[in-house]
């Protein structure tokens, strides 16, 4: 069985990096990453620098973006721009935008990353939960395709990956909202690279399952037996790395990947496929409400 490539848990630069792929399969592009301060973001960036990008991160945390890109800096030897912005305020990511342009003259490549998620079981979701995750997931992958495609991809072209998750597949307890939230960027994966093809615009979506070192993780099930036993029953008898997931990214970015557009690239080693619903979790739940 082929052994993953190394990565560490903690949102640092990786000590030691193998190219895999040629080091300068992105030499000179320009990548705009939403929630690029952090877990799966920060690797893609990481990576992406690593083969010769330069990168916009971005996120509403200025400060946590900031520390980021001076790693990424210091690691790569590539800039790197920290941008705050809300992904679900389209005047505060055409201010980034337009900084990002400013700053570098275009984007080549979006990768929509920003998101967000809890455990809530569907009876005790409050509409405005609901509604936080779908605008976060779903409204902000659209609000930053929507203003990037005004500014520049329309007349020049562009890249877009949006990171989703394997919950829009399948009915899974305490998900709805995020199963709903990603499978409907899913869809809209597939639009947006039907209608936007003739401006030379690449719309990809990438699903990770259990990632280690992720916020995600250790939020969603990271300290529940119950999760780490059903990960080590799917078919890789593992969790997966941000290295990994940002590799694949990475394809779906880069020319190697120049007549994939519309699809659904999952990362998450057939799990699933396989993975068992846990409905004995909603008894750990019961008096549990999100009321955001």
């Amino acid at each position: 069985m082929a052994q993953p490539p190394p990565d560490v848990a903690e949102d640092d630069c990786l000590p030691e990096y193998r190219h895999l792929f040629c080091p300068d399969l992105l030499q000179n592009k320009v990548a705009f990453i939403t929630g690029g301060g952090s877990g799966i973001g920060f690797r893609i960036a990481e990576i992406f620098m690593r083969h010769g990008c330069h990168t916009v991160i971005a996120s509403r945390s200025l400060p946590r973006v900031s520390t980021a890109a001076g790693k990424l800096a210091a690691a790569t030897g590539r800039r790197c721009l920290p941008l705050a912005l809300d992904v679900r305020v389209p005047m505060s990511i055409t201010a980034a935008v337009e900084q990002a342009l400013r700053e570098f003259g275009k984007v080549d490549i979006l990768v929509n990353c920003a998101a967000g998620n809890f455990l809530c079981p569907a009876s005790a979701l409050s509409p405005n939960a609901f509604k936080a995750v779908m605008d976060i997931d779903t409204l902000g992958t659209f609000n930053v395709s929507r203003v990037l495609y005004e500014k520049f991809f329309r007349d020049h072209g562009g890249v877009i990956v949006n990171i989703t998750a394997t919950l829009g597949t399948r009915g899974q307890v305490l998900q709805v909202h995020a199963g709903s939230a990603k499978a409907a960027v899913d869809a809209m994966t597939r639009h947006l690279a039907v209608e936007w093809a003739p401006q030379n615009i690449r719309v990809n979506s990438l699903a990770p399952g259990p990632i280690s070192g992720t916020e995600g993780f250790r939020r969603l099930g990271g300290l529940n037996a119950g999760v780490h036993t059903k990960t080590l029953a799917g078919p890789w008898q593992r969790l997966g790395n941000k290295t990994e997931v940002a590799h694949s990214a990475l394809f779906l970015a880069s020319p190697l990947a120049s007549y994939v557009t519309g699809a659904l690239l999952v990362v998450d080693g057939g799990s699933w496929m396989t993975a068992a619903n846990d409905v004995r979790m909603l008894a750990d739940f019961e008096s549990f409400s999100a009321k955001l």
